[in-house]
């Protein structure tokens, strides 16, 4: 399985990324070393949406707080760049993807990215992984 995150990069190009107690949603909390990521600067910090693709080189899941009743699983990662994006994707290009049964790649991240804008690491699916393959 692939996964995406959406967070604050402030260095799109760097080589290596190092991202602490991340919220995962959608199959996200599964993500292992190994695994193919792809990397979306924030529109909300700033960035432009899709940048990079990695390999995940670790991964741990950050322990849950014994104050909260209700939290959503976070995990940290480090992520080994091994592309970077030649094309846009970011909010401007999904938001018009919104009948959320149609099985799009560009609807499926619509859906997990942008209908709830918090940051997150999310799965996807191999559809769509393969459409942000043509993004490199």
């Amino acid at each position: 399985m692939a996964y995406a995150i959406k967070t604050q990069i402030q260095d799109p190009a760097a080589e290596r990324f190092v991202f602490a107690a991340q919220k995962t949603m959608y199959g996200g909390k599964r993500i292992a070393e190994g695994d193919v990521i792809f990397l979306f600067a924030s529109e909300n910090e700033g960035g432009q949406g899709l940048v990079a693709r990695g390999i995940v080189t670790s991964s741990e899941a950050t322990p849950r707080r014994p104050d909260l009743e209700r939290q959503t699983p976070r995990v940290n990662v480090a992520v080994r760049r091994t592309a970077l994006a030649t094309r846009h994707l970011g909010r401007n290009e999904l938001k018009r993807f919104k009948d959320w049964k149609d099985g799009r790649p560009e609807t499926e991240l619509n859906f997990k990215f942008y209908r709830q804008a918090t940051n997150k690491i999310v799965g996807i699916s191999d559809v769509t992984a393969a459409f942000l393959n043509c993004f490199f």
